[in-house]
């Protein structure tokens, strides 16, 4: 796995995270520029999905197995736009609790990626 683009993915989730938190503690529902901020680190997250599956075709392996690496890739690329779609149902503060969880869960997924692949 690429450092970089971990260190990118966690940042980028944990800013996202304080965003919403601070949306919530403001108690405000999620608006368009947190759906920016999602798309945002979706992206970052989805560049982490192609560069993990290209390292696997090329024949690279992560230390603690191809399978729970690749469940992992796909929970991360996951995490932020279900919470998004989530949030969309809950037009509340409580709507940006849940991206805010959603961004937390990214960042943690993002730390066992890295000791997955053996950094």
């Amino acid at each position: 796995m690429l450092d970089a683009l971990t260190i990118a993915v966690t940042t980028a989730a944990l800013a996202l995270a304080a965003w919403c938190g601070l949306a919530a503690y403001r108690d405000q529902a999620t608006k368009d520029w947190h759906f920016i901020g999602m798309a945002v680190v979706a992206v970052l997250a989805l560049a982490q999905l192609v560069v993990g599956l290209v390292q696997l075709g090329r024949g690279e392996r992560p230390e603690q197995g191809v399978a729970i690496f690749v469940a992992y890739l796909a929970g991360a690329f996951a995490a932020v736009p279900a919470a998004g779609f989530l949030s969309l149902s809950e037009r509340t503060k409580w709507g940006s609790v849940t991206v805010s969880a959603g961004a937390v869960v990214l960042a943690v997924l993002e730390v066992r990626l890295y000791d997955i692949w053996g950094g």
